[in-house]
């Protein structure tokens, strides 16, 4: 195998779910491509590691200081909801069902991988809270070990601010699954979010 098209698959199996058959079949098809669309997509990849910026409000990825979602004023500023990674912000932003604004926390609680509440930006949401604008905080974050540790530590965090609302999102069994197959945990979610239906 020639010695660039090895360095270029090698590359591309640092990134998160590339093998090295998706690798050099990603290799391949930018050897097809045009050259100006290969210089472009270097060129935006390099720029958006270089240039991009956390927004000084939610920590949401922002070309500037403050993010879009943030700086829209029709947004309802009187609920946050808090979510681990801009991934899960966007997933929520494209059910277009939520219309108050984000804070990014940038990864949940984990001894094993060293990461503890200080690493997180918890202190950033404790500082929008103090403002009194907010009513309440909607936590929408994993249901891993992880996940419920931080979700324990965020909601012993925000007794400090009795006059706002603290909810998850619903967690149970999901819409399609067979009961029989799904884990004891979840269906203890399932049963403690019941809902009336008549």
């Amino acid at each position: 195998m020639s010695r660039l098209l090895e360095n270029v698959c090698s590359e591309l199996q640092r990134l998160p779910g590339i093998g090295r058959r998706t690798a050099l079949r990603l290799a391949m098809h930018m050897l097809k491509m045009d050259g100006e669309h290969v210089d472009s997509l270097a060129q935006s990849i390099s720029s958006f590691r270089h240039d991009v910026r956390y927004c000084r409000s939610c920590n949401n990825l922002s070309d500037n200081d403050i993010c879009p979602i943030c700086s829209d004023e029709r947004r309802d500023r009187s609920t946050i909801c808090v979510v681990e990674q801009v991934q899960d912000l966007m997933s929520i932003e494209n059910t277009g069902q939520y219309h108050g604004i984000y804070h990014v926390l940038g990864g949940v609680i984990s001894p094993m991988q060293g990461i503890g509440p200080s690493d997180l930006k918890i202190d950033l949401l404790a500082d929008k809270l103090l403002t009194g604008e907010v009513k309440e905080v909607i936590i929408a974050i994993s249901t891993s070990v992880e996940g419920e540790t931080t979700l324990f530590y965020l909601t012993n965090r925000l007794k400090a601010f009795p006059d706002v609302k603290v909810t998850t999102i619903a967690r149970g069994i999901g819409f399609g699954d067979e009961l029989e197959y799904v884990d004891e945990l979840t269906i203890t979610h399932a049963l403690m979010n019941r809902r009336e239906v008549r």
